[in-house]
């Protein structure tokens, strides 16, 4: 599947995300600006980097609605959602936490995947190696650098390929 996020006029406070799936149908979401890299950017780097099959971006590329998705995995009171998507939410909000504060604690991240997980009632992911925790710190460090560096309206183009 293709996410294409489009920066949208500097003024604005949401951007757009676009996905278009192997079969050429679409969806897309509003990504409201945080400072850091966008929430559902974050989602490519940590469902692509953990190869997590039941992820938001999996939910999507096998068809489902992006607003429904998300509706679905922010919801902590909705448990029909597969287990597998509320723990990359969980996980996608670590990582983020991790970009606000501008550096990356292994310890504070593995807390972030547990306490998120708990908050939703569900068992939190088993934590990364450090090595590859801090990995998925990096990426999202280099895109939020590209996705930075856009211009108004500027697109960026990413592949997502639902982990088998």
């Amino acid at each position: 599947m293709k996410l294409v996020a489009q920066k949208r006029a500097a003024n604005d406070k949401q951007d757009l995300l676009t996905f278009v799936r192997a079969d050429g149908s679409t969806s897309s979401v509003e990504m409201p600006r945080q400072g850091v890299l966008p929430h559902d950017l974050i989602h490519y780097v940590v469902e692509s980097g953990l190869a997590l099959r039941d992820g938001f971006l999996s939910l999507v590329a096998r068809g489902a609605e992006a607003r429904f998705v998300m509706a679905l995995t922010h919801d902590p009171q909705k448990r029909a959602i597969e287990q597998g998507a509320v723990q990359a939410e969980a996980a996608v909000e670590a990582l983020q936490t991790q970009l606000w504060n501008g550096a990356f604690d292994p310890e504070a991240f593995a807390y972030g995947l547990e306490t998120a997980a708990t908050a939703r009632g569900i068992e939190p992911l088993p934590p990364p190696d450090v090595r590859a925790a801090r990995g998925l710190f990096e990426r999202a460090v280099a895109l939020h650098q590209q996705w930075r560096a856009l211009p108004p309206f500027g697109t960026l183009e990413l592949e997502f390929a639902v982990p088998a």
